[in-house]
Order: structure tokens, then C-alpha cells, then sequence
């Protein structure tokens, strides 16, 4: 078997393990050196040690057998993708709607993962000891837009960093661009509150008070009034779950075409102009896209920014809204 031992001393006062080994190599994301220590690959003061959770003291020595890359677990799949930019550390693309990002129950094929392993191919360095490209954020199956996704475990654990941060001490930058119904009454304003699990659907998340859930914080600018409705930008400060979907509803004025968080509002398409109510109606998805990314590159410290143009089934909406 192949593969490479690692071997270290915490340094640090007493913390979880993940943690120290986080620490320690900081080349390996937090998660695969979740499934690593799982898995008995993680030795502590002489012991295999098979909980994350469990309690490191200063001084203890660690020892780390990281697997040889294995073959891409799902497999690539010829599916075409729009490449905004790639190198040998990072990919950025632009998503169409309706594209899974990742496999799980129901989309176990077909998903951008699937799509990038066959793109990528033995350009994708082992993460964490497979072959796979590393997803750092996720877009929803009917959101489209930009979306970065690291080739390698350093790639992967710096730009995970970012994301973690919100671009509080970096120049993460993730901008939406939505249409709403109505509007709201500022032209400016930002929603700040917890966001967590719906208590009557496991499927949905719900806002709740400050201090329960996760904290969740959108900048709003209102860019179009028309009648019935509004096109809005989103800045994230923070990427909860449904961040954006939510805090829109909460506030009044959920995504047009949003099946889950919008569905109270059906009624209201009759109000629209005809052309508006067909384009509505072809774009069967939420109106929501991801137009600007922007992060620092997680080797050269370079900051790299992308622009997305909205797709056509939303930009055909926005123009019949407009009545242009």
C-alpha cells in the first residue's frame, strides 16, 4: 500500500482533535481529517484514536497515515460545463439552473461533481486520499451562477478558510442578483437573524431569534421597482442554507417562481402583465443567481473577481416585468 505517515507534536493547550490536527496540517480540510481519524488512521500518545471530538493536551504527540490517492468516487460524466477560469489549484464555474452540485439520495448522477471529475481528470490531485474535486460552497439544483471549487487539499482548506471568515478579514465577495415579489420599502437594508431548520419541515429552513440556529446576515439593494415586483441584489455576509430564499420570504417579498418559499404568493402571478406571466412560467425555478465571486487565491494570495450575466430565462422575466 501506498501513502505517506505523518508524525507531530500539539503544540497548542488542550483541544478537540480534528482541531489539532487541523493545526498541524493545515494542507488537509477539517472534514477529511474528520473521516481520517474515523477511520484509524489517527494515532494519539501511542493509541488509535477514533473519535474527533476527543481531547488532545499540550505536548501530545500525533501520528497521521494518509491514504495513497484512490480512483474518484462517484465517476466523471461527460457533462458540459461553462469554465469562467481554471488553473492547477481551483476551478471556477458558471452553473446553469437545474445542475445538483454535489451526489446524494436521488441525484446520485449527473451532478457537477460527477461533470468535473471527467473534466478535471488526473488534474485533481488526491483530497484527503481520493481523487475528487473539493467543494468549498454549494449552489442550490435551481440557482445558477458562479461557483469555485478547489483541485487540491491545500486549495481546498485555504479557500474553505475564506468562506468560514465571510470575507470579514479577506476579499470574499458573493454577490446574487434576484427578482422578488414586490419590493422592499428601503433601497438599502440588511436582514440579520438565526437561521435554522423549520420545525414543521425537515426540508426547510426558517428564521428564528438572534442566538438560536445560525446567525445569517444578507445586504439587500433594491436595482428595479415594476409593478408587483422587484429585482434586488444580495450581498452575503454570511452562507447559511437557503440563506437568501429565506430572509427574502421573511422580509415579504420571496424569489418569483420559488416553489418552497414563495408558494403562498401563486395567486399573484395573474396580476402580472401576460408576457411576464409566460415568462414566468417557462422559468420554473427560483429567480435567483449568483453573479459575482471574488476571493484570494489560495496560493498566490492573488485576488481574482468574476462576473456572471444574468442567464436568459431570467433575463427574459426581468424584461417582460420591465414591459421592455
Amino acid at each position: 500500500m501506498g501513502g505517506e505517515i505523518r508524525e507531530g507534536v500539539h503544540e497548542g493547550g488542550a483541544e478537540r482533535l480534528d482541531r489539532a490536527l487541523a493545526r498541524l496540517w493545515p494542507d488537509l480540510s477539517r472534514s477529511r481529517l474528520q473521516d481520517l481519524v474515523r477511520t484509524g488512521a489517527v494515532t494519539l500518545a501511542g493509541a488509535v484514536e477514533t473519535s474527533p471530538s476527543a481531547k488532545v493536551a499540550q505536548g501530545a504527540a500525533l501520528r497521521l497515515a494518509v491514504p495513497e490517492a484512490a480512483p474518484a468516487q462517484p465517476r466523471g460524466e461527460a457533462i458540459p460545463l461553462s469554465v469562467a477560469y481554471e488553473d492547477d489549484d481551483l476551478i471556477v464555474i458558471d452553473k446553469p439552473a437545474g445542475l445538483v452540485v454535489h451526489p446524494a439520495a436521488g441525484h446520485e448522477t449527473g451532478t457537477l461533481v460527477n461533470a468535473l471529475i471527467a473534466h478535471c481528470g488526473e488534474s485533481l490531485s488526491g483530497i484527503g486520499g481520493v481523487r475528487r474535486p473539493g467543494i468549498v460552497h454549494r449552489l442550490d439544483k435551481d440557482t445558477s451562477g458562479l461557483l469555485v471549487v478547489a483541485k487540491t487539499d491545500a486549495a481546498h482548506g485555504a479557500l474553505s478558510a475564506q468562506f468560514a471568515d465571510h470575507g470579514r478579514t479577506g476579499p470574499l465577495r458573493r454577490e446574487y442578483v434576484a427578482l422578488v415579489w414586490g419590493g422592499p420599502e428601503r433601497a438599502r437594508e440588511t436582514i440579520r437573524t438565526g437561521i435554522d431548520r423549520s420545525a414543521q419541515s425537515r426540508e426547510k429552513m426558517a428564521v428564528v431569534a438572534l442566538g438560536r440556529g445560525r446567525e445569517a446576515i444578507t445586504h439587500v439593494e433594491v436595482e428595479e421597482r415594476y409593478p408587483e415586483a422587484s429585482a434586488v441584489r444580495c450581498r452575503l455576509e454570511t452562507g447559511r442554507t437557503h440563506q437568501i430564499r429565506v430572509h427574502l420570504a421573511h422580509r415579504g417579498h420571496p424569489l418569483l417562481g420559488d416553489p418552497v418559499y414563495g408558494a403562498g404568493f401563486r395567486t399573484k402571478a395573474g396580476r402580472l402583465p401576460p408576457d411576464a406571466q409566460a415568462a414566468l412560467a417557462a422559468l420554473a425555478r427560483q429567480a435567483l443567481h449568483a453573479a459575482v465571486l471574488g476571493f484570494a487565491h489560495p496560493r498566490t494570495g492573488e485576488e481574482l473577481g468574476f462576473e456572471s450575466p444574468l442567464p436568459a430565462d431570467m433575463e427574459r422575466l426581468r424584461a417582460a416585468l420591465r414591459g421592455s
